[in-house]
């Protein structure tokens, strides 16, 4: 499972030269970069679950720069109202009417930092936003300018005074993954990178948003054989099926796990899904959309463990049935 997570490809070279730029910020996390590219390009939104300090913010930052994209970020705290988030109308006395002022959602890359530190209710306010790609204020739905994307954050050692996510929103999220801490000789380039001033200071826009969404179009236009179609049907319905499953992953996942195939490919400059996407990318895709059981929990399993079980299991397409 960890040689298929190291797994590092990118031959695309628009995407290549913007992996790049963004490395210039963020050392040694090639892997991490191209699962948020991933994410982009296909639509999705990525939950970052890790400690503070280890460049959540550096690398959404670094990616909205490199895309020359407007970027909001939104520190989610106890006292956080719906309103805060999708914004609120305020009655202007000169024109005598109410004007919509825009939260910080109505962004192209949003950062929401430590999301699970807000009440259940706020969190709900992103929900429209991470599906239908609109909010509803007021009685009217507005559109969210595209490209979209959300980088949620949460800190997996504080609980106190948190408020977990709950199903339907993790649901929401194409890929969670954890950034981890860097190597010594990564965190020394660290240190010499920013001895003098820091390089997200002088980064610089490699790829227009109008090239972003020509690319999210091409992704789906990547070819799915009806072989790896039933593959992704059957590592998500052995989710359900699986003994230390309370709860497996939903369609959206099987949806979710295809499109991110899909963007893979693409970025590998392939115009077709091969087994080794949906494999690679599997673990980022269901790990966050199952839950296990009571025994399970018990027994210390884990659903990294569960994961494993299901990809060795699961029959992998063969040559014949990948043909075109």
């Amino acid at each position: 499972m960890k040689r298929r997570q190291e797994r590092s490809v990118t031959e695309h070279p628009q995407i290549e030269a913007l992996i790049h730029n963004i490395e210039k910020v963020v050392v040694g996390k090639r892997k991490e970069i191209e699962l948020s590219l991933i994410a982009i390009l296909s639509g999705g939104h990525v939950l970052l679950e890790d400690v503070p300090g280890v460049g959540k913010t550096m690398m959404v930052r670094a990616i909205a720069k490199s895309l020359g994209a407007q970027f909001k970020r939104i520190q989610f705290t106890p006292d956080l109202l719906p309103s805060d988030v999708t914004g609120v109308s305020i009655y202007n006395q000169k024109v005598q009417e109410f004007q919509f002022r825009p939260g910080p959602v109505m962004a192209n890359i949003v950062l929401a930092d430590e999301i699970n530190r807000t009440s259940p209710k706020t969190q709900a306010a992103l929900l429209e936003a991470l599906e239908e790609g609109s909010v509803t204020t007021d009685g009217e739905t507005r559109e969210l300018e595209k490209p979209f994307f959300v980088m949620a954050t949460q800190n997996p050692i504080e609980y106190g005074g948190t408020y977990p996510l709950p199903e339907a929103q993790l649901d929401r999220f194409l890929f969670k993954f954890r950034i981890g801490y860097p190597t010594k000789s990564e965190e020394l380039e660290v240190l010499s990178r920013v001895e003098n001033e820091h390089p997200i200071e002088t980064l610089r826009p490699v790829l227009e948003l109008d090239e972003l969404l020509h690319m999210q179009k091409k992704v789906k236009s990547v070819y799915v054989q009806e072989s790896i179609k039933e593959y992704i049907i059957r590592i998500v319905s052995a989710t359900r099926q699986h003994h230390a499953v309370y709860l497996g992953a939903s369609p959206r996942a099987s949806i979710s796990l295809m499109k991110a195939g899909q963007a893979l490919a693409f970025i590998q400059n392939r115009d077709y899904v091969i087994p080794d996407d949906i494999k690679y990318l599997a673990p980022f895709t269901l790990q966050h959309r199952i839950m296990l059981n009571s025994d399970a929990k018990l027994s210390e399993t884990t659903t990294e463990k569960v994961l494993r079980e299901v990809l060795e299991q699961v029959r992998i397409p063969a040559g014949n049935e990948q043909a075109q």
